[in-house]
């Protein structure tokens, strides 16, 4: 990492969410000792406690096609300005979820800060579902099925324009890896939106190796860097039964390292995330462990 100080900040949300759990995430990665480990490192950790989120006990679910749209924008918008402020203080915002709804206070965060700069941010996507919801398309209304079409600009005003501006990224400088479950209208959105889409297939056929690559140079092309935000359901149910809306098929333990290798080797991550993890379908913690082991992966730990 260019930076030495990683900001960890708490995003307990699964207001986004049909299956309840996910606000146990942020817990179970700290309890799995992602601090210890990530100072075991060499970096300068700050953990910055969580942001607020509205209980779906207390709240009002709003509209059936966008489910308590108003509280998980209220919820990301103060996850985005904690994301802007770590940024802005050479800090990289990590973000313990809660499901992946909070993505969009994230990259909004993110894309704020650069854009004082004038500069832009890419985005790698790892997850088995492609996020490109709109409520229009969504079967079930749950907003953790749309953050990245609301990152790309579209969706509902109250999430595309947190902050003011919108889109967050452009789609040409977006990858979804590990796709292996898409709603059918979902697809449309994905072959439209102009974004780079590699699905299991492309693993299977190309090598994780290969795709990793040619994903990080196509959203660091003419950018200052990237996000990553990865789901827990992107690796295989087996190595990872703690999450959210698992899909059999996935990435394996060693496939999903390796993700975590090349992207730390390319220099060029700016912020991370890591989503979906439910304790309560869990195995003695299994899935946060792994979670924690890829976080370290990431920021820069090697067998040698």
């Amino acid at each position: 990492m260019r930076q030495s100080h990683i900001a960890i900040i708490g995003a307990p949300m699964d207001l986004g969410a049909g299956r309840r759990g996910v606000d146990m995430g942020p817990s179970a990665l700290r309890l799995a000792n992602l601090n210890e480990k990530l100072a075991s490192l060499g970096y300068e950790v700050e953990d910055l406690g969580n942001v607020l989120a509205d209980q779906p006990e207390a709240s009002p679910v709003g509209y059936e096609n966008a489910r308590y749209l108003q509280q998980i924008a209220r919820t990301c918008t103060r996850l985005m300005e904690m994301v802007e402020h770590a940024a802005d203080q050479a800090k990289v915002p990590l973000v313990l979820g809660g499901d992946h709804s909070v993505a969009i206070g994230t990259i909004a965060g993110m894309s704020n800060h650069f854009r004082k700069s004038e500069r832009k941010l890419g985005l790698i996507w790892i997850d088995a579902h492609a996020d490109m919801n709109t409520p229009e398309s969504s079967p079930s209304g749950n907003i953790h099925g749309m953050p990245l079409a609301c990152s790309i600009g579209i969706g509902p005003r109250e999430l595309t324009c947190l902050g003011g501006n919108a889109p967050k990224v452009d789609p040409a400088n977006v990858a979804i890896i590990g796709l292996r479950s898409v709603d059918e209208a979902e697809r449309q959105h994905v072959r439209q939106a102009g974004l780079h889409a590699y699905t299991m297939r492309d693993l299977d056929e190309r090598g994780l190796r290969s795709v990793i690559r040619d994903a990080i140079d196509r959203v660091s092309d003419g950018t200052a860097g990237f996000h990553l935000s990865f789901d827990m359901d992107s690796v295989d149910p087996s190595e990872a039964p703690g999450v959210g809306t698992p899909v059999r098929g996935g990435m394996t333990y060693r496939e999903a390292h390796l993700a975590m290798e090349t992207i730390c080797d390319s220099g060029l991550m700016t912020s991370m995330e890591v989503v979906e993890v439910n304790p309560v379908i869990d195995e003695v913690n299994r899935t946060a462990l792994l979670g924690v082991e890829l976080v370290m992966s990431a920021m820069g730990q090697r067998i040698l």
